[in-house]
């Protein structure tokens, strides 16, 4: 006989954790999945008795005995990106308390990458999932359609309004960044972007029909790098631009980093920022309030997106009324860099 009790395998199981803490198996899953209702001491006193023999939960087969998991995938394109940290917090602070594990997937902005991450997390059985934007191979909306599982699509809006979506509108940030450098007297503007997600895309095109509508548009001042963003980056592209188009006298970034990279550039140049050209950023990452000069930037809501993503899903689980689309919009900082 096996005195522990454990299986086969040898490992130790949620049974004996509970022996152990002198509580019930469902007790035991409930402290270790952090569930609010349990009391502090009995979450102790099963993390202890976990601790001690050494006990990993098996999410596979906690799906298997609840033929419904206790998870919630979250799939981003990038972990290296702050834009998408910020995000990652708030919904951990919100799908905690409830009990539900948060399995997060990177797909390094490579659709077939997203959709081989889809195929494998529905194997889980996941209580819902927390998407980035719509771009996404026909395979992979099959397997969501197919799966019946909620989901939320998170930095985009669904322009149909017909799947749960938060975010705001990129078209419309781009068009209020060239609103803006129009504003200052800038009449030469280019549209400086990387990585080239769809995101990314649709600022660029928000911020060029505004250009047209202002008869000021110039397709040679756009570069577009698929490159991953980045300070290095921003910096390159800034150099090469100016010595290529040296009459340019305002820059849209797609990101925060480049345009950080442009004004460390500008300083080694000895180009003033921003009397010989203007420079506005994206997404007003930590850091562009401190540059020199102060960096202007669109600031967005990604703590917000991510709270009211996984807030909207829980209603979902829960069988409540949901908006299917939710707007948290952007505001454009207004610093010394314009």
């Amino acid at each position: 006989m096996n005195r522990t009790g454990s299986r086969s395998s040898g490992r130790p199981t949620l049974t004996e954790v509970a022996l152990q803490a002198g509580v019930s198996p469902i007790t035991a899953s409930r402290a270790l999945r952090g569930v609010a209702s349990v009391a502090p001491e009995l979450v102790t006193r099963v993390q202890e008795a976990a601790a001690r023999l050494g006990y990993v939960t098996n999410p596979a087969a906690r799906a298997l005995a609840s033929a419904q998991g206790h998870s919630v995938v979250v799939l981003v394109p990038s972990l290296s990106n702050h834009l998408f940290i910020e995000p990652l917090e708030a919904i951990h602070e919100v799908l905690r308390p409830r009990g539900l594990e948060v399995l997060i997937g990177n797909y390094h902005y490579d659709p077939l990458e997203e959709e081989k991450l889809i195929r494998n997390y529905l194997a889980y059985q996941p209580r819902g999932l927390l998407l980035t934007g719509f771009d996404r191979t026909d395979a992979a909306r099959q397997l969501l359609a197919a799966s019946g599982v909620p989901r939320v699509h998170m930095m985009e809006l669904d322009p149909a309004g017909g799947v749960p979506s938060v975010g705001f509108s990129q078209h419309a940030a781009g068009a209020a960044a060239a609103r803006h450098l129009l504003a200052a007297g800038r009449k030469r503007l280019g549209y400086v972007a990387a990585q080239l997600d769809p995101r990314a895309l649709a600022r660029g095109e928000g911020f060029r029909q505004v250009l047209r509508e202002a008869g000021c548009y110039d397709p040679s001042l756009d570069v577009l790098d698929s490159q991953p963003s980045s300070v290095g980056l921003g910096a390159q592209q800034f150099r090469e631009l100016l010595a290529r188009r040296p009459d340019v006298d305002g820059l849209f970034f797609c990101n925060d980093d480049l345009a950080q990279g442009a004004l460390f550039e500008a300083q080694r140049l000895g180009i003033a920022i921003p009397e010989r050209v203007s420079v506005l950023g994206f997404n007003d990452l930590p850091g562009s309030a401190h540059t020199v000069p102060r960096l202007t930037s669109i600031q967005t809501p990604r703590a917000a997106v991510g709270r009211q993503a996984a807030t909207l899903l829980l209603g979902l689980l829960d069988g409540r009324s949901q908006p299917t689309c939710v707007d948290l919009g952007f505001e454009l900082v207004s610093r010394e860099s314009v």
